[in-house]
């Protein structure tokens, strides 16, 4: 399988003042107490290596012992922020842990370690340089995907909640070989279900690092779910597989599961129903997925060779004049989407068997 390739540092996209309203509406946009380039200010570091000994990518990082306290105390009123009503009576009992940096990617982000030191139980959220690309494809996930997201947003600065899970990479490796046959099969049908609602929102570059499985115990089985972890490819790549898992090389392997596991039929099956779930959330969200529109058609979140390159391959394959006729990626994903609403709304679930 060839690889794709993808724009190697994408550039990044400020946040409009038309969004930052649209944040604020839907109380995404809040006063923060730390900024990103406050963590930058750190004096030395060292790097991270996993329990295998292998190097992953971040490095410990620390500051002055001036800094080390201010720094501390405004990570943790993030964290009180971030997962309650910010209410500063729990702060005595929180404590960072680690603040780690990532020099691999785009978004060069940093992750924070808070522990609760009455029960020693601990959880991560991000630091991150705010991104228009990223913030639409946080927006987009909470709301045609299965799941919710939590992040805000202030000025250049981008808060997001850890998504818990097993790194696909390490999960093919050396987890899926371990599953039973049944299991393997929902595998692949989870897998069909992401890599079409990738397509149809333009979630690019879904390598197997860039999401996570997340199992979950359900009487005598275990469910498997897939979900998205890096939002960076939002709607940028004029290549329409880019916005397709099942391209990469990285999930040959999750491709090869899909073949052995279903026939051709079956996989339409999934696909039709995935449609049909995003047509639903779509009427679920139309007021707020509206909003997010307005902000995002007339937004530059790409270039006008990738909007243009992109749109004719999208025509090719709905041959909806609506696409020919796009002059931003926003206006491509709002056709993408009413095309959806429009062909899958009133699908019968007795036609798919």
């Amino acid at each position: 399988m060839d690889d794709l390739k993808i724009s190697k540092r994408k550039p990044s996209y400020q946040i409009s003042d038309k969004l930052h309203d649209y944040l604020s509406e839907y109380n995404r946009n809040i006063k923060l107490p730390i900024f990103y380039e406050d963590l930058l200010r750190f004096q030395g570091s060292i790097v991270v290596y996993d329990k295998f000994e292998n190097d992953t990518l971040w490095i410990r990082v620390y500051y002055n012992d001036y800094e080390r306290e201010e720094i501390d105390l405004s990570l943790k009123k993030v964290y009180t922020i971030l997962h309650s009503d910010g209410n500063e009576s729990s702060l005595p009992f929180l404590n960072v842990d680690a603040i780690d940096y990532c020099t691999f990617g785009n978004s060069r982000p940093f992750r924070i370690k808070i522990r609760n030191i009455l029960n020693d139980n601990f959880t991560y959220f991000y630091v991150k340089m705010a991104d228009a690309s990223r913030v639409y494809g946080l927006e987009l996930e909470h709301m045609l995907s299965p799941y919710n997201l939590n992040f805000l947003v202030h000025k250049n600065t981008l808060i997001e909640e850890h998504i818990s899970g097993i790194p696909g990479d390490e999960f093919i490796k050396n987890m899926l070989p371990k599953c039973s046959k049944s299991e393997k099969s929902q595998i692949a049908k989870e897998f069909v279900k992401f890599n079409e609602r990738c397509m149809i929102r333009l979630l690019g570059d879904m390598r197997s690092y860039n999401y996570v499985i997340v199992p979950t115990h359900d009487f005598d089985q275990v469910v498997y779910k897939i979900r998205a972890i890096d939002f960076d490819q939002q709607s940028y790549e004029g290549k329409i597989n880019i916005y397709r898992p099942q391209f990469f090389k990285e999930n040959f392997v999750m491709v090869n599961l899909v073949s052995e596991s279903f026939q051709k039929l079956s996989i339409d099956q999934y696909k039709i129903e995935e449609r049909s779930i995003m047509a639903k959330r779509l009427k679920s969200y139309h007021d707020r997925i509206e909003d997010l529109m307005d902000c995002m058609v007339v937004d530059t979140i790409s270039t006008k060779e990738n909007v243009d390159s992109l749109k004719i391959k999208i025509y090719e394959f709905t041959l909806d004049m609506n696409f020919k006729r796009c002059k931003t990626m926003g206006q491509i994903i709002k056709n993408a989407l009413a095309y959806v609403l429009r062909n899958y709304e009133n699908v019968n679930p007795n036609n798919l068997k």
